[in-house]
């Protein structure tokens, strides 16, 4: 029996057009990935022949799980993947969605610019306030309507973030990064993402990744002084043992890890194994396998993952273990077998000073025997970093044009610690054309770098950390945070009231040695 005519019309009528959902919108893949992916509407996932484990694949895949989009797999000849991608209609595009992408990299770009270390965007009930963090302060740079951030802020992380933990949800906390370079500045090696809600409404934060590893590897342009830097070359010399880094948030921890690994490859000339287990990848470091922590559905959940990629990491030959924090007694007991078991490891913690590290270690849970045994832990390194003092309009202490005078107490301080010449103490001025107006240049790091010895780590078992203090200041030539501190005011590197920001009361003290910074 023949069907009916209307039948045998809808039959030979075309089929609905298939859109191609990676092409734009909040389901597109980046630049590399369509290379080798291709979503389309009717729920296929189309993938190249051969590329089922490539690195952008199983991102893109990814990356689908965290938007809940389901599809089916479909392996195709990679031409095949180039046409779709050259036959989809403009009318996919949504003009919309472009433009706040569009706004969302600009507002990137404004802030590499401004040399901004982060992005504070707050949506409040009556706005939007965008604010820049520049050498440590923030400054406010703009505004906008609620909607506009709203939007704004959902294009970041839902459009933008390749790496997240979810679909965005403004009521929830949420940590992501934004690591495909088309939809980055070329300054940028990658965004990180955190979000939380407020009794107003949302806050994102964005943590900026600068490309700059190529600049230089010499630690002292990052502020160490020659001897220590020289104490850092001896750690990273070492075959094992364990080296740890600490500092606040924005402390400058990442960089110097980065360069001191750079520094080791390029000595080793590539004959080194260096393999990393981080949370997530931050800075790119040539000539190591990087490994980012992925899908960690709690704070638990992650403690295990971390502590399992540690222990997966030792069994890959490495020569060095980069671990990107230290934060749990899992994380510090995978830490500690590897230092044991002859690799060296390099990681970070937070803590308030170098000797202050042992306290955190012992409070996550290792014991002191172990934390001060010099076969284990080689090196004990604290941070903080400092605006840098605009060379051009710097002016004198005491000068009319100095932007704020120092306290009458701050002054007094600074005789009893620097003497009564203060002919060469400089303060920030009030801005000119190379600093921006700001009066300052950029950071410059303030440290304290130990690589202890016996009858140190013996006063450290014995609990006199005092006593281990004066040793290293006295006769392994220590300089602790403030001295380092008080040393670049003296040669007018740094303003004397951002300096006691940064680690406190300039106090005179009888171990205040004078350094020749050299940088």
């Amino acid at each position: 029996m023949n069907a009916p005519a209307s039948l045998r019309d809808m039959a030979r009528a075309d089929p609905m057009p298939v859109e191609v959902l990676s092409a734009s919108g909040l389901l597109a893949a980046g630049e590399e990935e369509r290379k080798f992916v291709c979503l389309l509407s009717d729920g296929q996932l189309l993938i190249a022949q051969g590329q089922a484990m490539n690195a952008y694949v199983l991102s893109y895949q990814a990356r689908l799980r965290h938007l809940g989009h389901a599809c089916r797999i479909v392996s195709v000849p990679i031409e095949v993947i180039g046409r779709h991608y050259r036959g989809a209609s403009r009318a996919q595009f949504d003009p919309e969605h472009t433009r706040m992408q569009q706004d969302a990299k600009d507002l990137l770009t404004a802030a590499c610019s401004a040399q901004a270390s982060d992005i504070h965007i707050r949506v409040k009930q009556l706005g939007t306030e965008v604010y820049f963090r520049i050498h440590n302060d923030l400054e406010r740079i703009g505004g906008h309507t609620r909607e506009y951030g709203a939007r704004l802020l959902a294009t970041l992380y839902g459009a933008m973030a390749s790496v997240s933990d979810n679909a965005y949800k403004p009521t929830e906390r949420q940590d992501a990064a934004i690591a495909d370079r088309d939809k980055l500045p070329e300054q940028l090696i990658g965004v990180r993402i955190a979000t939380t809600p407020t009794s107003e409404g949302w806050l994102m934060v964005l943590r900026l990744l600068y490309n700059d590893a190529g600049e230089t590897l010499d630690l002292c342009r990052l502020g160490f002084t020659p001897a220590q830097a020289s104490v850092l070359q001896t750690l990273r010399e070492q075959p094992t043992g364990m080296n740890l880094i600490s500092g606040p948030a924005g402390s400058g921890k990442s960089t110097t890890l980065q360069r001191v690994l750079l520094g080791q490859l390029a000595q080793q000339e590539g004959r080194l194994h260096v393999i990393t287990v981080e949370d997530p990848v931050e800075y790119p470091i040539a000539g190591a396998v990087q490994t980012p922590l992925v899908n960690a559905a709690s704070e638990e959940d992650r403690a295990r993952l971390f502590s399992a990629a540690i222990v997966n990491a030792m069994r890959l030959d490495p020569d060095t273990i980069m671990i990107g924090e230290i934060r749990d007694m899992a994380s510090a007991r995978s830490a500690l077998r590897a230092a044991m078991t002859g690799h060296q490891v390099w990681s970070s913690v937070h803590a308030n000073s170098a000797v202050g590290i042992v306290d955190r270690l012992e409070d996550i849970g290792l014991p002191l025997r172990m934390v001060a045994d010099l076969s284990i832990i080689t090196g004990l390194i604290s941070q903080r970093l400092v605006k840098r003092l605009c060379p051009s309009c710097c002016q004198p202490l005491g000068s009319d044009l100095a932007r704020q005078t120092p306290s009458p107490e701050l002054q007094e301080r600074l005789h009893a610690t620097i003497g009564q010449d203060l002919t060469a103490v400089r303060v920030v001025g009030t801005g000119c054309m190379a600093c921006g107006g700001r009066g300052t240049i950029g950071r410059t790091v303030l440290a304290e770098v130990i690589a202890p010895d016996e009858r140190f780590c013996a006063l450290l078992r014995a609990g006199d950390k005092s006593a281990a203090i004066r040793h290293w200041r006295d006769a392994m030539g220590g300089l602790t945070m403030v001295e380092h501190a008080i040393a670049k005011v003296r040669e007018g590197i740094v303003d004397p009231a951002m300096a006691e920001r940064a680690v406190g009361r300039l106090a005179p003290s009888m171990y205040v040695q004078e350094v020749d910074l050299a940088i």
